[in-house]
């Protein structure tokens, strides 16, 4: 595509601002504005070329001039970019209505929650007794049966975890019991046995006592036995030596 080098001045109606700058407005003079429209014009178009081409990007231009006349450039086709750009723009209403959605979602579902705390904390302070002149009569007396209620159904699960409780002790104590039981019976076994082997014991010592006993009788009989023998003799001989004389 290419693009015609036009050096042609806007017009001397534009007056100027500053150093190299122009004040924005409508160019009055006919001939003046399409001159800068021209040149502006191809300026655009070149610039959407480079673009495209430095930047790798899709690039779709459209103008119409003041006369109904169509100036167009794309590097890829015009009427794609376009559906293209319908497309982004569909998805990107999609998502804000989406996230609009959510929005309103969330926020309903916030003051739900802020109101069921708000009707729990306040029937906690019904319970406990206060607050209860904002109360109708009506209020009254359904509050004074859910107590009633509350307070049947506690009684009863206290009286259900006492029964259980006492269960538990006394199949405790059982255990107790038997295992005492079976603790005395080992006692009393291991002092039979005790008394056993005392005994026995006493009847070694008894025998060693009744030995010991028997061994001193026995030495001065046997003593006294020879001295009497020898006694004996002693008068046999002299009776003897006095009937020889």
């Amino acid at each position: 595509m290419e693009f015609p080098n036009e050096a042609i001045s806007e017009g001397s109606s534009q007056k100027k601002t500053g150093r190299g700058k122009i004040e924005i407005k409508r160019i009055e003079n006919t001939t003046n504005r399409q001159v800068t429209f021209c040149k502006r014009r191809n300026g655009l178009l070149k610039k959407a070329y480079e673009l495209s081409v430095l930047c790798d990007a899709e690039v779709a231009l459209v103008v119409f001039s003041s006369r109904g006349r169509l100036y167009e450039y794309a590097n890829n086709s015009v009427r794609g970019t376009i559906d293209r750009y319908k497309k982004a723009c569909a998805a990107s209403t999609n998502a804000e209505s989406v996230s609009e959605a959510n929005t309103q979602f969330y926020q309903h579902e916030s003051s739900k929650l802020k109101r069921q705390i708000r009707d729990i904390q306040n029937l906690n302070r019904h319970i406990l007794g206060e607050a209860l002149s904002s109360l109708s009569l009506k209020e009254l007396k359904n509050l004074e049966s859910r107590l009633e209620k509350g307070l049947s159904r506690v009684r009863s699960r206290k009286h259900e975890t006492l029964f259980a409780d006492i269960e538990f002790m006394q199949k405790r104590e059982m255990e107790l019991q038997n295992h005492n039981n079976f603790l005395r019976a080992k006692v009393c076994e291991h002092e039979r046995a005790q008394e056993r082997q005392a005994d026995m014991m006493g009847g070694s010592v008894c025998e060693s006592i009744a030995s010991e006993s028997y061994d001193r009788n026995f030495f001065p009989a046997a003593v006294n036995l020879i001295d009497s023998n020898s006694n004996h003799q002693y008068s046999c001989q002299d009776h003897t030596a006095l009937q020889l004389v």
